[in-house]
């Protein structure tokens, strides 16, 4: 399975612009990217089923990792027709996994930058934020892990961003579990009116 060396950063909107202009004029365009995800965030996995709206295409991906354990991320994706994402999470829901599910409409533009691809995203959860990726084979030694997490940060220096930490990643998602439990929790205590 291929791993993905992935780090974040989150920032205002300034920045954002900041960023994306830079990236317009220097990087590679990839284009649009937006994407409806059903998220599970499980204990040491993150489990998704992405309709990819701009491609028109989506897929099931398994995390071998989640965000805050570390920058390497094995994955595991398979590839459904769009019309099936609802069933996806069906199966997934009726699996047990509802109350780990998280929806989120993340609009995204992809660039490619000296060798690391750098998705500029917003999202309701996360605000204006980045992800910086390299992906490697699945028997990529330490060594070129080691290179590929180096280049990350060399490229965010470059472009001025700030990478979160592990801790502040943790951090975060930890709140924001938290937070959509408590949601969940108020939701199911409102009682339909007759």
């Amino acid at each position: 399975m291929p791993v993905e060396i992935e780090m974040r950063a989150r920032f205002d909107e300034e920045a954002h612009d900041r960023l994306f202009a830079r990236l317009q004029q220097e990087a590679t365009d990839l284009g649009c990217d937006d994407k409806h995800i059903y998220f599970y965030v499980l204990p040491d996995k993150l489990l998704k089923v992405t309709d990819n709206t701009a491609a028109g295409s989506a897929k099931i991906t398994l995390k071998h990792s989640k965000i805050g354990q570390g920058a390497a991320f094995p994955e595991t994706e398979i590839a459904i027709a769009r019309e099936d994402v609802p069933a996806a999470v069906q199966v997934f829901n009726a699996l047990g996994f509802e109350s780990q599910m998280h929806q989120a409409f993340n609009r995204r533009h992809n660039y490619r930058f000296r060798g690391v691809e750098i998705a500029v995203k917003w999202s309701e959860a996360w605000g204006h934020h980045a992800e910086f990726e390299v992906l490697l084979d699945d028997n990529a030694s330490d060594a070129a892990r080691q290179e590929a997490t180096d280049r990350i940060f060399a490229v965010a220096k470059e472009l001025e961003v700030t990478l979160m930490t592990e801790q502040e990643l943790a951090d975060f998602t930890a709140a924001f579990e938290a937070a959509e439990q408590a949601r969940k929790a108020a939701s199911a205590d409102i009682e339909p009116l007759s």
